[in-house]
């Protein structure tokens, strides 16, 4: 007789697209941190040298990279992504191999991107108002860590690893699309706003 104490893990898989949705974002922040990183290390050899993508006195990636907001752990933070991003890669590579995970591993990666999505946005406070630039690569990263977390999150609640009432499920079922680009549009009318004359002179 089997022991009902030993209940079954409950694990769940994910669809194709949102595998590939996982590859995409991961590989759309692992290409930002590799560029950002290589920047830096450029930066720290010449303190003169000016990246690419420093485009005007606002989109100014070299201001962002000198800044000490650009090192919050002691570490460039690119080299975090570079972690980060490479796992969300392998997650959704095996998610296409067929593989299914049980909750605890859901969840801990939830936390990891609740982490990564809150992370940025102290990114984006300091980056508008504090450093006063705005670096499109990290600017990539955001937006494939925002996109990230919500279609995450719906993932969970959907399979019943987030608690969440059954309209909340029925509307990520079919609208998470609405939250993030709700998010996204938010950060960008903060950006136009903060900028506006440079951006309308």
């Amino acid at each position: 007789m089997a022991d009902p104490a030993r209940r079954p893990v409950r694990t769940a898989g994910g669809s194709r697209a949102f595998a590939i949705l996982l590859l995409l974002t991961g590989a759309a922040g692992l290409l930002a941190s590799w560029v950002i990183t290589l920047d830096k290390f450029k930066l720290l050899e010449d303190p003169d040298f000016t990246p690419g993508c420093s485009l005007n006195p606002v989109v100014s990636c070299g201001n962002i990279m000198k800044s000490d907001q650009a090192s919050a752990f002691g570490f460039p933070n690119p080299m975090l992504g570079l972690v980060a991003y490479g796992i969300v890669i392998c997650v959704g590579m095996s998610l296409l191999a067929g593989a299914a995970f049980p909750g605890w591993y859901w969840l801990t990666f939830e936390a990891g991107t609740l982490f990564g999505v809150g992370f940025v946005t102290w990114l984006q406070f300091q980056s508008l108002y504090r450093i006063n630039a705005l670096c499109l690569w990290c600017c990539l990263a955001w937006v494939a860590t925002i996109v990230l977390f919500w279609y995450l999150t719906s993932h969970l609640v959907r399979h019943g690893f987030l608690p969440a009432p059954g309209w909340l499920r029925a509307f990520l079922d079919e609208f998470t699309w609405v939250i993030v680009v709700a998010h996204l549009g938010v950060i960008g009318m903060l950006i136009l706003t903060r900028w506006w004359d440079f951006w309308t002179s």
